[in-house]
């Protein structure tokens, strides 16, 4: 493996110590696939942040730990890559963990890790347990902050949420999906990745709240599980849809969408309305070939820059207090995707 960085540098870069940088750029025996991915992909990241190392200010490693489908957990990463060059007053570079499924013990024990080698942020998207928790307050004693993105997690020292208004992009799903179906009564399946993500708890519970008042008729199926994940999500959806009779929509809260539509065909189900989150690659096909009817998006590029200028507002590299907002929800159609 070529490259042109000290050791010491890749295996900060990478959250690994340097023997094992070594022995992965020395293709040494008795290293794991995923090991020698994580160098590799420090060495991109450290090239691809090399001009920025030329500009002047201080020099800041932020973490962005996300647990995601790698459709998702790829636009976070191509979200804060595109706004790093527009952070002047410091030189910013983000080591990124990301993975399908974390279970509470991988993320605290990534948790741990970066709170042993040190970092001066942590931008993080995971579950809402105790045991993550209480990692987050360890981190926030040890004066690393941490944003929480796209899912908050209560109870912490955490200095900030970036993301989504979840509660009103419920609320607005449910809109749609009354306006359309209207008055006929029949199901709704309503699908969450996870039953730990916060996020997706406010969005479960704000438009079932909605729905109910607008449309009493309509009876919730809901499934919870598969990370969002396509064989896992259809697995889970096998296992409730002999129960679906009269399906009238879809609101898909947390992914897996080709896999649910391809679930729903085999039984021969079609929603009047299928209502999504996140314009990633795969919803942009789906959208485009009208399988989807609306998709509730946000600008994750707003997200990273409100993550940093917390994180830099915190270490006092901002000339001016910040005003952090969430992001609201854009509606999104077959006629006008971005």
């Amino acid at each position: 493996m070529t490259h042109r960085f000290p050791i010491k540098e890749i295996a900060r870069q990478a959250g690994l110590g340097p023997a094992t940088v070594d022995r992965v750029l020395n293709n040494r025996a008795h290293v794991s696939p995923q090991t020698r991915q994580r160098v590799s992909a420090a060495i991109d990241e450290l090239t691809a942040q090399e001009a920025q190392l030329a500009a002047r200010g201080r020099r800041l490693f932020f973490d962005v730990v996300v647990e995601a489908p790698t459709r998702f957990s790829r636009e976070v990463k191509a979200a804060a890559e595109a706004i790093l060059p527009q952070i002047g007053t410091a030189v910013c570079r983000p080591r990124f963990l990301q993975q399908e499924i974390m279970e509470e013990d991988d993320v605290v024990r990534a948790l741990r890790r970066i709170l042993k080698r040190g970092s001066h942020g942590v931008c993080l998207k995971a579950r809402d347990t105790s045991k993550i928790r209480d990692a987050v307050t360890l981190l926030g004693a040890a004066r690393i902050p941490v944003v929480t993105l796209v899912t908050d997690i209560g109870d912490t020292d955490r200095i900030r949420y970036v993301g989504l208004d979840n509660a009103g992009a419920g609320r607005t799903a449910a809109y749609l999906v009354s306006s359309i179906v209207g008055p006929k009564g029949g199901q709704v399946l309503a699908t969450r990745s996870h039953e730990r993500f916060l996020g997706e708890e406010e969005r479960d519970a704000a438009f079932a709240e909605t729905l109910a008042r607008r449309c009493p008729q309509l009876q919730i199926v809901a499934v919870q599980g598969g990370s969002g994940v396509g064989t896992a999500t259809s697995r889970l959806l096998v296992d409730v849809i002999g129960s679906i009779r009269d399906l009238r929509a879809v609101y898909s809260m947390g992914g897996g969408n080709r896999s649910i539509l391809g679930t729903l065909a085999d039984h021969g189900l079609r929603p009047d309305v299928y209502v999504a989150h996140d314009l990633d690659r795969e919803n942009r096909n789906l959208i485009k070939t009208r399988q989807l009817d609306f998709i509730l998006h946000h600008d994750l590029r707003v997200d990273m820059r409100n993550a940093f200028s917390a994180f830099l507002a915190y270490h006092r590299l901002l000339h001016e207090p910040v005003e952090i907002g969430v992001s609201t929800v854009q509606v999104l159609t077959p006629e006008n995707i971005p």
